[in-house]
This record gives C-alpha cells, sequence and structure tokens, in this order.
C-alpha cells in the first residue's frame, strides 16, 4: 500500500513537470572557466527533486572530484518528471556544453508510467548514439523498477541497460541507487529521492565508475 502509494504521488510530481535545474544551456553561460565538463544528465533523481541544488549528486560529485584533485565542472543537467524521450529532445543543450564526459540516467519515469518498453530502449538508444557520434565517452545508469509492475515488464526494463552499453560502448552503472532505493534513512518522505546522504552514497558508487575514465582522459592528453 505504501508503495502504491508513494508511485503515485512521483507520477503526480512528474505531471506537474517541476523543474529543479536550470537549463544546460543557461548554466554554461553562468560559469566562464576552462575546466573539463561532466554533465549529470537525466531526470528529478539527477535533479535533485526536493532538495538545494547544492546537495544532489551533481554538486556533491564535482565536490568530491575537487577534493581528489580533479579540476572538473559538474553540469546538473536533470530535469523533474523527465523522460527518456525528453532527453532526446535536449541532447543538443548537453552536447553544446563540448562535455568531457556525460552521465545518462533516464528512464524511471518512463517505467513508472508503463511506458512501452521498445520506446525507452530507442530513446535511450538515440541518446547513447548521439553521444557515441560526438564522440563522448558515456556513464549509463542502469535502473530497475518495483516489483508490482510484474516480473516480465520489471526484467524486460532492467535488461534494456545492460544490452545498451555493451552495444554503445558505454559505462554501465548496474544500479544508479543501489544502497540508498528502499532504505527509508536514505530517501525522503516520498520514499524514492535520495536525501542528502542517499546522494552521498550515490556518489561514492559514481566515483569508482567515473576515475577510471578520468584517469583515462588524463593519460591521453
Amino acid at each position: 500500500m505504501r508503495l502504491g502509494f508513494f508511485l503515485c504521488l512521483v507520477l503526480v510530481m512528474d505531471a506537474a513537470g517541476f523543474t529543479i535545474a536550470a537549463a544546460p544551456e543557461d548554466l554554461a553561460s553562468n560559469h566562464k572557466d576552462n575546466r573539463p565538463v561532466i554533465v549529470s544528465f537525466g531526470d528529478s533523481l539527477t535533479a535533485g527533486l526536493g532538495l538545494p541544488l547544492d546537495q544532489a549528486y551533481p554538486a556533491q560529485l564535482e565536490r568530491r572530484l575537487r577534493e581528489a584533485g580533479y579540476p572538473h565542472r559538474v553540469v546538473n543537467a536533470g530535469v523533474s518528471g523527465d523522460t527518456s524521450a525528453g532527453g532526446v529532445r535536449r541532447v543538443d543543450s548537453v552536447l553544446a556544453l563540448h562535455p568531457a564526459i556525460v552521465i545518462v540516467e533516464f528512464g524511471a519515469n518512463d517505467g513508472l508510467r508503463g511506458l512501452p518498453l521498445s520506446q525507452t530502449r530507442t530513446n535511450l538508444a538515440s541518446i547513447l548514439d548521439r553521444l557515441r557520434s560526438a564522440r563522448v565517452p558515456v556513464i549509463l545508469a542502469g535502473m530497475k523498477l518495483p516489483p508490482n509492475y510484474g516480473p516480465e515488464y520489471t526484467t524486460q526494463f532492467a535488461a534494456i541497460y545492460p544490452e545498451l552499453a555493451r552495444t554503445y560502448g558505454a559505462t554501465l552503472i548496474p544500479f544508479f541507487l543501489e544502497g540508498v532505493a528502499a532504505r527509508p534513512q536514505l530517501n525522503q518522505e516520498d520514499g524514492i529521492h535520495p536525501t542528502a546522504e542517499g546522494y552521498s552514497v550515490i556518489v561514492d558508487q559514481l566515483l569508482v565508475f567515473l576515475r577510471p575514465l578520468l584517469d583515462r582522459r588524463a593519460r591521453a592528453r
């Protein structure tokens, strides 16, 4: 019962179209520096729904990278309520930032709305194909759905991410919310969106996949 309530709440919030982060082109105009750019590209889980921007994962990631000696700017290109189709429409604005790396986090809203899996896969493939064509390394954040959507749908949904990562040569995070999902102390009252502490766990996981890409880029330069 509790899970069903939270899923309905998410759908209502998505329908309202809340935008938590500025559009990438606006962010670009506000940061005139020469640091390499990492774009966090996604929906409310990237935007940081319910939190100040400086507590969402992109801001936490930038601080952690700075502390570790990586002089990178992390742009929060998360828009709450966005589906994978919205991501396709925003790829050009992400590429306009000339990113060194893009972290792609989409699909949760597709799944919660029960959209056709073929549609989600096509949209994600389009995003990855555009980024690969621009020679931008990608980290693809895998997603999973609650079991009440049925085993066939949830299994096939989760399988989209490793298949696309193999096809497009992206680095895969098997589950973006690993260690955070279903842990009340790491989530806000809606039970789905992480707290600042939850995002800290996400950043810990993300750095495991991101650092090798950054080190490889540094060696290439």
